[in-house]
């Protein structure tokens, strides 16, 4: 990172554990800012096959850029994957703070998130929170 700004280039982006909020499976990498602290912030996440996450909220907007692979978000408080159409590469969608969606992929997904932390996740049954399996 140099000073003012920053440049990433897809070889140098180091993917880690995506926040332990998502389901186990997906992979994360910040390429800017902070999600967890207020200010901009640009997050990356790898999503394998098959992945999904359940109905949720965000306190703060959704800004998201399909990278790679296709996407699928359904709107609503119950998961209905016939009702989540798929987004491919290049797909862009911002949501309000607060509206219920769920996702799912079919095959490994690459997404960018770029809005204003701090990001969390709620889930809309506090069962769906796979912090809340490991106990």
């Amino acid at each position: 990172t140099m000073e003012g700004h920053s440049i990433v280039s897809p070889q140098e982006i180091e993917w880690g554990p995506a926040p332990a909020v998502l389901p186990p499976g997906a992979q994360a990498a910040v390429l800017f800012g902070d999600p967890s602290k207020e200010g901009l912030f640009a997050l990356r996440l790898k999503l394998p096959a098959g992945y999904r996450v359940p109905p949720h909220t965000h306190p703060v907007d959704e800004v998201l850029t399909v990278i790679s692979g296709t996407f699928r978000m359904g709107m609503g408080e119950t998961a209905d994957q016939s009702k989540a159409p798929p987004l491919p590469a290049g797909s862009f969608f911002a949501l309000p703070p607060g509206t219920a969606h769920y996702v799912s992929t079919k095959e490994e997904t690459v997404i960018q998130i770029s809005t204003n932390g701090p990001w969390g996740l709620t889930y809309i049954n506090p069962k769906d929170d796979p912090r809340q399996k490991s106990h």
